[in-house]
């Protein structure tokens, strides 16, 4: 199927979207325009249709509402360092609202821009290493490297499709993966 043309019933949600709606990742796997667009933000004076705090869980949509989500410089602002509950509780409920094989398209400040740290509202940073631990299979590595095993309480599961580092931004896409994968790839 061509990546341009897409179902009528196809969805997509931008969460944090501020006044701004402008796609700003675009891959082979998604559409270069919105095709069934909803807006998500905290401020209800920026025109979104949903007005929801991502820090408050869970959203407000059923399961597999989405093909994609999109999050522009938004991930930043939720949660706090070192908060793995948050962490995995979120992705998780990105991964509950996406249909199977669905995208989740992200931007953030690098690890070593001024604003990472610099914004006075930025409370975690999202960067490459933190992707491998919403991968099941990449758990194989528990006992081999350093990596924590978070299995007991992160039972959702992605593919990094995409990642890009340019100037002071990190780009990032997720596929669903439905049903998910244990640590040795086969579907659980």
């Amino acid at each position: 199927m061509n990546a341009q043309v897409k179902p009528k019933d196809y969805r997509e949600l931008l969460i944090g979207c501020g006044n701004n709606r402008n796609k700003k990742l675009k891959t082979l796997e998604i559409p270069d325009t919105w095709q069934g667009l909803t807006t998500l933000d905290i401020d209800a004076g920026s025109g979104c249709d949903v007005v929801h705090d991502l820090n408050v869980l869970p959203l407000p949509f059923a399961d597999d509402s989405f093909d994609e989500i999109h999050a522009y410089e938004v991930l930043e602002h939720c949660g706090v360092q070192g908060d793995w509950r948050f962490f995995f509780a979120q992705f998780e409920e990105f991964y509950r609202i996406l249909k199977p094989g669905g995208i989740f398209a992200a931007t953030c400040p690098t690890f070593d821009s001024i604003w990472t740290w610099g914004d006075p509202g930025h409370t975690r940073q999202v960067n490459e290493g933190s992707l491998i631990f919403l991968v099941q299979p990449e758990y194989a590595q528990i006992g081999k490297t350093a990596m924590t095993d978070y299995r007991p309480w992160y039972k959702a599961d992605f593919d990094v499709i995409a990642k890009k580092t340019e100037g002071e931004f990190f780009a990032f896409v997720l596929q669903a993966i439905k049903p998910a994968r244990g640590a040795n790839g086969d579907k659980r």
